[in-house]
């Protein structure tokens, strides 16, 4: 029978930290974990990604570009393959123009749990950054003019985000668990008791 893996999902360069510990079937391959990332953290699904692990690249399509000479398949390479080379640490690399860093640790193995659905967010902290608003710089830019007397440019992020009241703290457990049930009908998202 498979094992779950906890991981960690944190947002690099971000404070105050912007986090999420989900739990993962081990037979999750990279591209069903980039799934997981997009939907926990809440990104959109918009850009482009890679996945960074000592030193080599894996992606969804390796062959279709030319950022670097060789890539592999992240659909080819699961967890558990990962943790038996003895990976606990390494990159997810999601909008290159934004430039969102993401450092994934595998904290530890746990037992299946044949009453709950995987995967499953646990715990995180801080709400997403909104899309294409310019990488961490962008993202604090906005965060200042927010909290900033009003002007024409706290006007402008305000009906940009469609909200006067983002909160960069937010972050909703119950949400991010919906949305991750519903991604994976194959390898992730069911429950193990066919196992």
């Amino acid at each position: 029978m498979s094992q779950i893996i906890q991981m960690k999902i944190t947002l690099a360069g971000i404070r105050p930290p912007i986090w999420r510990r989900v739990l993962v079937d081990e037979r999750s391959t990279l591209a069903d974990l980039h799934s997981i990332i997009q939907e926990t953290m809440g990104w959109t699904n918009s850009h482009l990604h890679q996945f960074v692990i000592r030193g080599e690249f894996f992606d969804p399509n390796p062959d279709d570009h030319d950022r670097y000479d060789h890539a592999e398949d992240e659909h080819k390479y699961t967890l558990s393959k990962l943790h038996s080379w003895g990976v606990s640490k390494f990159q997810y690399e999601y909008d290159f123009g934004d430039g969102w860093g993401h450092t994934i640790v595998f904290e530890k193995l746990l037992p299946v749990d044949l009453t709950e659905k995987y995967p499953r967010c646990i715990k995180g902290k801080g709400a997403c950054p909104p899309e294409d608003i310019g990488g961490i710089w962008g993202y604090q830019s906005m965060l200042d003019t927010l909290r900033g007397p009003q002007s024409e440019e706290k006007d402008r992020f305000i009906e940009w985000l469609g909200t006067s009241s983002f909160d960069p703290e937010a972050f909703d457990l119950e949400s991010a668990n919906l949305n991750l049930h519903t991604i994976h009908p194959g390898t992730s998202n069911h429950r193990l008791d066919s196992y």
